[in-house]
């Protein structure tokens, strides 16, 4: 970490080193800790944030950055390991800041991942619910089918790196010749694209920086936004749903547990027994199309209209007649509906900032029977939790999935029915 010219030194002047025990991580993945302030006696109230480190270990920490109630330090030295401490697959680990958890075993992850959605349950939503363990994913590595690695402006005698920010910094990129998480397939065409593009940056082709985009369809990998791509999710012994999208375009990047999140989807969705489905933030249509089959009709709500242009293809080449999809405007989302709200569930699956007030009173006024919430950001879906909590919804069922092994990130479906 480079030194600020601003620097606040209180309590701790700039790389000041000091020991501190973890207790617990944060939902961003970093280890917590408390140290006293005012001699060596005194209780320990100052949380110190120090990424890499584990609960119940002692370290030895070098604080870069005072906040106004707590602190941030980088790992110096591991006094006291934990039990559960791994050996990290990649090299990079602790340099790259994609991955916050290849030191830590996995089931380990699995159990911090629940306790952190419990924390967030409990101080976000005021709800004490049981949060069911976290199912894990079938691969914990090379599962990753979509990177988006970058590179800044070329420097004049300084090798071209081609990889993700370095941790804790907003600018530096660290080089990454392999990305462990990533898919076979992926790190081939990493490979020879990072030749390329240090070849054509030697030739003076880049005057600024830019970011690449590598996305793996069955083996097949992608390198343009607009190209097409297909997936296939098996939802039964003999039940596949293949979905075309453009590389760019959003979908789950972990195939190896699709079909038992959207199998999981689907079974909340229809357990209430509604009639009806109204798939809100729809994409190409995942949740919509596999969930068909259980309802009798279902209708899928999308602003962006290539997307809506692509589930309809999809209904088409699965042979699903029960589905429709439309292009809503924000301000109309279920304008139009031939169903009533107390026959149908509603399934939505929000960007990361999560749902805003003018979906959610759209959503209040339809009054659908039950709501399955998609997040991958708990922390937002805890908030918006507060809003359904006030129009009467009460949260049933709270099941976090683990479709980003090795990082702090996750997916958490919450399950509100309404009396």
């Amino acid at each position: 970490m480079s030194k600020k010219k601003t620097f606040n030194d209180k309590p701790f002047a700039y790389h000041q080193e000091l020991e501190v025990s973890i207790t617990t991580l944060t939902n961003l993945g970093l280890g917590l800790g408390r140290v006293p302030l005012g001699g060596a006696d005194a209780e320990p109230r100052w949380v110190l944030m120090v990424a890499f480190a584990l609960p119940g270990e002692r370290v030895r920490a070098r604080v870069f950055r005072n906040h106004g109630n707590y602190s941030e330090a980088d790992l110096v030295e591991v006094l006291s390991a934990s039990p559960h401490r791994a050996s990290p697959k990649c090299p990079l680990f602790g340099r790259c800041g994609g991955c916050q958890y290849q030191n830590l075993l996995y089931e380990e992850q699995l159990e911090w991942k629940r306790r952190q959605v419990a924390e967030l349950l409990e101080h976000l939503a005021g709800v004490s619910l049981p949060v069911s363990p976290v199912i894990g994913s079938p691969r914990q590595f090379g599962y990753r089918s979509k990177i988006t690695p970058h590179f800044n402006a070329p420097r004049p005698g300084r090798e071209l790196a081609v990889g993700f920010l370095l941790q804790g910094s907003r600018f530096e990129i660290v080089d990454v010749p392999r990305c462990e998480i990533a898919t076979e397939a992926i790190n081939a065409r990493l490979a020879e694209a990072r030749s390329e593009i240090r070849r054509r940056a030697g030739e003076g082709a880049f005057k600024r920086g830019a970011t690449l985009l590598f996305r793996d369809a069955g083996g097949l990998v992608a390198t343009r936004h607009d190209e097409r791509v297909a997936e296939t999710v098996p939802l039964g012994p003999e039940e596949p749903l293949r979905l075309r999208f453009l590389a760019g375009d959003f979908f789950q990047n972990n195939p190896s547990i699709l079909s038992l999140f959207a199998g999981y989807v689907r079974d909340q969705a229809r357990s209430g027994g509604a009639r009806f489905l109204v798939d809100a933030y729809c994409g190409s249509g995942l949740f919509a199309l596999a969930s068909a089959p259980a309802f009798e009709r279902v209708v899928g709500v999308e602003v962006s209209e290539s997307s809506v242009s692509f589930a309809r293809e999809n209904a088409a080449a699965n042979a699903i007649t029960n589905a429709s999809f439309q292009a809503g405007d924000a301000s109309a989302i279920f304008s139009g509906l031939e169903f009533r709200g107390d026959d149908t569930a509603v399934v939505i699956d929000p960007p990361r900032k999560g749902c805003d007030a003018a979906f959610l009173r759209q959503l209040f006024v339809f009054r659908p029977r039950a709501v399955v919430y998609v997040s991958c950001d708990p922390a937002t879906q805890m908030r918006d939790l507060r809003e359904f909590h006030a129009a009467g919804y009460a949260a049933t069922a709270v099941q976090p999935f683990d479709l980003f092994p090795q990082t702090r990130h996750l997916e958490c479906v919450i399950t509100l029915r309404r009396p």
